[in-house]
């Protein structure tokens, strides 16, 4: 009864915390948009909507950081994900035992790294590749820092994530079905490939939605690469562009007044991006083909 009583009081104070800080970031993220809002009130479409952001100018506009954020995060899971799945598999049941121990150490060491070790690294080497392929296809990139940069460096920041939820949830997956599976006549590819990985996709998905979170959040290393672009979308996979955390985090010296409240709106914004993300990926989750 005891144990039972900390657990509910450990998971009251966790929840607690969550709303606190939801309720917090809610009345500081709306008050630029109320008609008594001290320091003149916000068209909300106009920041919704808007094509433009600059603090000198008084605009601030959110509706292009929310597509830039959208390509750079959907792209760096697109490039990691199968990566992250085959890896996964690779490790579980197709590396020998001391390959696999040593791949799993590797996976569960590149997840410790802080970010701005990957931001250091990413400004420092994937830059200069991308202002060298910008190069060789007539492009002109400042300094390498661009979208395609960003979405490399999310790509290499979400993949032990998504590995690690992947060997996990692919180690789980009953042995007996792949048993069934290979007394059926499948091979070992086929049966990897269509019974194990449709076995395990509540975990990998699990895995996708924390990868993309991640690159969704991630401010201070995606804005050493990023170039933070005042105006936008960005379509132009070598152009600089701009997020909605880096946006955040560009305002960090501000203590009031419009340009550090109108940062807690864009906080608002994200969070309802993270949360229609992760349904959207709950729903091709369950386009999946289920094994029974």
């Amino acid at each position: 009864m005891r144990m039972r009583f900390l657990f509910m009081l450990a998971a009251l104070l966790s929840s607690s915390a969550i709303a606190i800080i939801i309720i917090f970031i809610s009345l500081k993220g709306i008050s630029p948009f109320m008609p008594d809002y001290q320091y003149g009130q916000v068209n909300f479409l106009d920041f919704l909507f808007g094509t433009l952001w600059r603090k000198d100018q008084g605009v601030y506009g959110v509706g292009f950081i929310i597509i830039n954020t959208l390509v750079s995060s959907f792209g760096a899971l697109l490039i990691s994900f199968p990566l992250s799945v085959l890896s996964a598999l690779f490790i579980v049941k197709i590396a020998p035992k001391k390959v696999s121990a040593v791949m799993t150490t590797v996976v569960e060491l590149l997840a410790s790294i802080p970010s701005v070790v990957y931001g250091v690294f990413a400004s420092g080497t994937i830059t200069v590749l991308v202002s060298k392929l910008a190069a060789s296809f007539g492009y002109v990139t400042a300094g390498g820092s661009s979208l395609l940069a960003v979405i490399l460096l999310l790509a290499i920041m979400i993949y032990p994530t998504i590995t690690s939820l992947s060997i996990t949830a692919i180690r789980s997956v009953d042995p007996d079905i792949e048993l069934g599976s290979l007394a059926l006549g499948a091979t070992k590819t086929q049966t990897n490939f269509k019974v194990v990985l449709a076995s395990a996709k509540s975990g990998i998905f699990a895995g996708a939605i924390l990868g993309i979170g991640r690159a969704f959040g991630e401010a201070t290393a995606v804005a050493m690469v990023a170039g933070n672009k005042m105006f936008g979308p960005t379509v132009n996979l070598f152009d600089t562009t701009r997020t909605l955390t880096t946006t955040m985090l560009s305002g960090l010296k501000e203590t009031s007044g419009l340009d550090y409240d109108i940062r807690f709106s864009a906080g608002l914004v994200l969070m309802a991006v993270i949360l229609l993300s992760n349904l959207l990926l709950n729903l091709v989750k369950k386009k999946v083909g289920n094994v029974k």
